[in-house]
């Protein structure tokens, strides 16, 4: 390690352990703590907000890099880090401070705000709010795009794209989209149409939140969440936050139907088995993190959709399952179980979808983002727009903002652009899926009960690297081939075919 190095250590872990602080904050904020918390919370995080700017900007922090560059003598995870708080740096070094900690107060209230509006199906509630949102945004991309200097002026929206998955402007992300509306679309149709109907309503109704409770936790340790390093509790908006290797914490909800809260369990876990495989050397700083959100979105929807909706997944634990739950499973078979978590019904919230129709509702999303930030949509005529586009792609309208346009937490904090991540994130996992099956008895193993196996795989391929490797870098290194849609294509066409008895696929 070098002089200069072991000083930036020291700079990095102030702002790391003041941005942990924030990480914290915001947990408690969506978990546990009270009502009337909210204003005053947001002057603390607005506070330790500043704190953090003056860390990540400083002038000591920037000769520090600078001269870490020059010597040239970094490790690899020592490289990684200059690198992303370069990038950091850069992100928030032309925002004014006073800029930064208003934004950082207002989506700290924000999150409250929506909530309390999609409780009350209430958009009006919260157009105001998601206005300054979203003015703030446009504006610190504005700042990064005027001191960027060199070519072509770049679009505010590339800007916050790049932000979540390097390498996937609009125009790429449209070259990606685009073949799965064309192929996809239709083939939903052809589903719905094929005449056969699969009964999944052994999944409702009948199912106490305590027992859901214990399945949630027997599942999330089965795939390999480690409660020793990790919390499970509830939120409106399931999620995941990572506050360092030893401590990444997992929400889930509670409805009427079983599959709902289990398969959040297993997508959260998904997201934190990756957390909890970063190397102990990156953990805590900033390399010490996914690769990007779209491999972390391949991660949880792996672990839930390729591994969770598996027959071969549910074929050792099914007995368990249904000794937890006798009055509702007993008289369900294994394989009629799976074709209940499998059905495919087109509906109105994104994180219930069914996995064929999942990449529409992020579509539609993204779509909406683009008119947001480069066309000036009004944001009061966003209900609207919402309903008319689930029409369009679905079939289906909803009745109220709290099962449309206010279902999502994202925009209250700012986060435009994450959306593409989840579609990216599938088609990612199933090009890996793919590759492991050449390589491993996939299959044979989640019958075995041989998880772990698996898991391990991920784990020393993809998770211990954090930000050490792109996603791409990441797909090339594994499977050796760069990222191609084809194969998230090919995997649901393949999966559906069979399961509804259509041909030709």
């Amino acid at each position: 390690m070098s002089r200069a190095y072991d000083e930036l250590r020291q700079e990095m872990d102030k702002a790391m352990a003041v941005k942990t602080a924030m990480t914290l904050f915001e947990w408690d904020n969506e978990t546990l703590a009270p009502k009337e918390a909210g204003e005053l919370t947001a002057r603390v995080v607005g506070i330790l907000s500043g704190e953090y700017f003056q860390a990540v900007t400083g002038e000591r922090m920037k000769e520090l890099l600078e001269q870490c560059e020059k010597e040239g003598s970094l490790s690899e995870a020592e490289a990684a880090n200059v690198r992303e708080l370069k990038e950091e740096l850069l992100q928030i070094k032309y925002i004014p401070k006073e800029e930064y900690q208003d934004f950082a107060r207002l989506t700290s209230q924000a999150t409250s705000v929506w909530a309390e509006a999609k409780k009350n199906q209430d958009f009006e509630a919260f157009a105001p709010t998601l206005k300054k949102v979203i003015g703030y945004q446009k504006r610190f991309a504005g700042y990064r795009r005027e001191n960027a200097g060199g070519g072509e002026e770049k679009a505010l929206y590339d800007i916050m794209l790049d932000d979540y998955e390097k390498g996937f402007s609009m125009e790429n992300l449209d070259r990606f989209f685009s073949p799965l509306k064309e192929e996809l679309v239709p083939f939903l149709r052809e589903v719905m149409e094929c005449g056969k109907d699969i009964d999944d309503s052994f999944l409702s109704g009948g199912y106490p939140e305590k027992e859901q409770e214990k399945l949630g936790r027997f599942l999330a340790e089965y795939v390999g969440f480690d409660f020793d390093r990790g919390v499970l509790a509830v939120s409106a908006h399931p999620f995941t936050t990572n506050l360092h290797n030893k401590d990444v914490r997992i929400t889930t909800h509670y409805t009427d139907r079983l599959d709902s809260s289990l398969f959040s369990v297993i997508h959260e876990s998904g997201h934190a088995i990756y957390e909890l495989g970063i190397r102990d050397e990156l953990t805590l700083t900033p390399a010490g993190q996914g690769a990007s959100m779209g491999m972390h979105e391949s991660q949880s929807r792996f672990f839930e959709n390729i591994i969770g909706r598996s027959r071969a997944f549910w074929a050792p634990i099914y007995s368990k399952v249904q000794d937890m739950f006798p009055e509702k499973l007993r008289e369900i078979s294994l394989d009629r179980f799976v074709e209940g978590i499998n059905k495919i019904q087109p509906g109105l919230i994104r994180t219930e979808a069914d996995e064929l129709s999942y990449s529409l509702h992020v579509l539609i999303r993204y779509e909406i983002e683009k008119m947001l930030i480069e066309e000036e949509l009004d944001v009061r005529k966003l209900p609207e727009i919402w309903a008319d586009k689930y029409e369009e792609y679905l079939g289906i309208r909803p009745e109220n903002a709290a099962e449309g346009v206010l279902q999502d937490i994202h925009w209250s904090q700012g986060s435009f652009g994450y959306f593409p991540s989840y579609a990216l994130g599938s088609a990612f996992g199933a090009q890996l899926y793919f590759h492991m099956k050449k390589i491993m008895d996939f299959e044979g193993l989640l019958e075995r009960g041989e998880i772990g196996v698996i898991r391990e795989y991920l784990k020393e391929n993809i998770h211990q690297y954090g930000k050490i490797k792109t996603s791409r870098e990441i797909l090339r290194d594994v499977t050796g081939e760069d990222f191609d849609p084809k194969y998230y294509v090919k995997y649901l066409k393949e999966k559906y075919s069979r399961l509804y008895g259509l041909t030709g696929k």
